[in-house]
């Protein structure tokens, strides 16, 4: 029924009238298969080509590590002494006191007190404190200072203070907290 309608209306169009008609249902269908198909194709193709850009990139950046492994070994090897395996916090301490004491043995300062003063975690690294107080002449001071910052460990000088014994002395009485980090492997 729909359709003898549509038949009787076209052939009552005049032969200019049919042809706007006609490209007006051209225009309508390619409109509507441009909405509906090609423009979700195009865009499908446009986010497949961007994830297959970036993918490419990662590949890339990938490749350049995997190029360079052997630099980067040979580089973490250099540092290796600056990492350590995970130990027993008091072995850790004890060994870091110890390397302190031997040290102020070493510079000839008299040790008063050395006492372990905390830590401080940040992952995979591990900052150990020291406070120690001691006495020596302003030269055994400064010898001690520079066996403590050229030790091949990532050892610190925290912080210091230094005021004479009494007025008048050369010997001089030292308070110094030193850290010592640990980055574990």
């Amino acid at each position: 029924m729909q359709i003898k309608f549509l038949i009787s209306f076209i052939s009552k169009l005049s032969p200019r009238e049919r042809i706007v008609f006609y490209a007006t249902i051209g225009v309508v269908s390619m409109v509507l298969l441009d909405r509906m198909m090609v423009t979700p194709i195009l865009n499908k193709i446009n986010s497949l080509s961007e994830a297959i850009r970036s993918t490419e990139e990662e590949i890339e950046q990938s490749l350049i590590i995997v190029t360079q492994e052997k630099k980067i070994e040979g580089e973490a090897s250099q540092h290796s002494s600056y990492l350590s395996k995970p130990e027993a916090e008091e072995k850790v301490i004890t060994a870091f006191l110890k390397e302190i004491e031997t040290l102020a043995k070493k510079s000839s300062v008299y040790l008063v007190d050395i006492k372990s003063s905390g830590r401080n975690v940040d992952g995979e690294v591990v900052k150990h404190f020291v406070k120690l107080n001691f006495e020596a002449q302003m030269e055994e001071i400064i010898n001690f200072f520079y066996n403590v910052t050229t030790l091949e460990q990532l050892v610190k000088i925290e912080g210091y203070q230094v005021r004479p014994k009494s007025e008048g002395s050369s010997i001089i009485v030292c308070s110094i907290s030193i850290s010592k980090t640990v980055i574990y492997e």
